[in-house]
Formats: C-alpha cells, structure tokens, sequence
C-alpha cells in the first residue's frame, strides 16, 4: 500500500484515491457539501483555505491545503518504478 502526504502529516492510500480537484467548480463545492451532511467529509486544512480536494473509492471526500499539482507530483513520484540495482 503506497500513502501520499496530503500535508500536515495526514496521508491518504494512493491506490484508494479516485481524483484530485480543484475547489472552485459548482459541482465540486456540492460534492463538498453533501458529503459533510452525510458525515463523509474529512477536513485535513488544520483551519487553512482549502486548495485541493481528494475523492476516495470509499466515498469520502478529503480537504487539502496543498494544491492539486503538489499532490499530483508527490504521487508520480511515489508510482515512479524503483529500479534494480
């Protein structure tokens, strides 16, 4: 199981994430709401303006405060094939 920091310490499983987005659509913002009114909302900010949301296979919703091209990077980097040495 591969984790991908997602900022302040707090991973996320990489082979459980469905999508990073941006916060700034309509249907995002509604995603996020609904998904707090039916308890499955996870706010990883610690009180910081949110800059990416992660869509998990589970149904839950993550906030982020990094942006969605850092945790698109980290992600490439953790899904890189290790090479033999």
């Amino acid at each position: 199981m591969k984790l991908i920091n997602i900022g302040f310490g707090n991973m996320v499983s990489a082979d459980r994430l469905l999508a990073v987005v941006s916060p700034d659509s309509a249907p995002i913002k509604r995603l996020v709401q609904e998904s707090r009114e039916r308890g499955m909302l996870i706010d990883a900010t610690y009180g910081r303006k949110t800059a990416a949301i992660c869509i998990m296979d589970s149904d839950h919703v993550i906030l982020s405060a990094l942006p969605p091209e850092k945790l698109a990077g980290r992600l490439q980097v953790e899904n890189t094939p290790e090479e033999d040495t």
